[in-house]
């Protein structure tokens, strides 16, 4: 008989600016859901994500799985955040043309 064992601690850290993150990683919890609802495996998202390790990836997908409509909502309110911060960036920084202003600029350094 195998012996059972608590059940283990969740892989999920909350940083400072409430981003959840898997573990010691960078990576986001955001970035595991929308993998995994693309359609990738866990092996196909740890080997997409290498500092990840599989079990940790099965754990949080075990998670989404049994909190979905938590999990989503959290989801659903970094792609808002996401949006505001792309908005507030563009209106400071206009990125029309920017490519073109490189361009100039990295032909100007070269002279």
């Amino acid at each position: 008989m195998i012996p059972l064992t608590p059940t283990d601690v969740l892989p999920l850290e909350t940083d400072a600016d409430g981003v959840v993150r898997v573990g010691d990683t960078r990576v986001t919890l955001d970035t595991i859901i929308m993998a995994f609802t693309d359609g990738a495996t866990a092996e196909e998202i740890a080997q997409q994500y290498p500092s990840l390790e599989l079990a940790d990836v099965y754990s949080v997908i075990g998670y989404y799985l049994r909190h979905q409509t938590e999990v989503d909502a959290y989801v659903r309110q970094r792609a808002q955040q996401a949006t505001q911060i792309r908005q507030h960036n563009e209106a400071r920084f206009d990125p029309a043309g920017i490519r073109d202003r490189l361009v100039v600029r990295r032909s100007g350094q070269q002279r």
